[in-house]
């Protein structure tokens, strides 16, 4: 597989759509360490592939790596991909975790999507790699049930 240069350290344009963003893997230095590392995107949108109006959410990631590491810069951009993109809450979601799922291949990966309520009501959407690891702390992701979520 042909990579392209890491987007860290250069101007890198916002990617039109998910397809299109580039992820960036940089090696774990601590490979043999179980440990767990967390991104919060409290700004995540994405839009409503019926009515074009814009879905707001908390994205929060837990991930237990193993070689890889994502880079950060390219993840913000392919979580900012989503914003003039149609996705149903889950397709979101679930995407997301597929797609850092195959390009780290971590022992172990969660993602909580905590949508806005638009039309009334809120969807959250969970998803997972597998079971985690025994032996590593696995912190609560922290959001509460639908309150204003404040």
């Amino acid at each position: 597989m042909t990579r392209r240069p890491l987007q860290l350290g250069r101007p890198t344009p916002l990617p039109a759509s998910p397809r299109e963003a580039q992820l960036d893997r940089v090696p774990n230095p601590h490979p043999r360490s179980p440990y767990v590392a967390r991104f919060t995107f409290p700004e995540f949108t994405t839009m409503c592939p019926v009515t074009g109006q814009p879905d707001f959410a908390l994205v929060v990631i837990d991930y237990v790596p193993a070689r890889w590491l994502v880079e950060s810069k390219s993840l913000k951009l392919y979580l900012n991909s989503f914003r003039n993109h149609g996705n149903f809450h889950e397709d979101a979601v679930v995407t997301i975790g597929t797609r850092l799922t195959d390009l780290l291949r971590p022992r172990y990966l969660r993602i909580g999507g905590y949508f806005f309520p638009r039309g009334g009501m809120p969807i959250d959407v969970f998803w997972q790699s597998g079971r985690p690891p025994a032996n590593v702390w696995l912190p609560d992701q922290g959001v509460p049930g639908y309150r204003g979520r404040g």
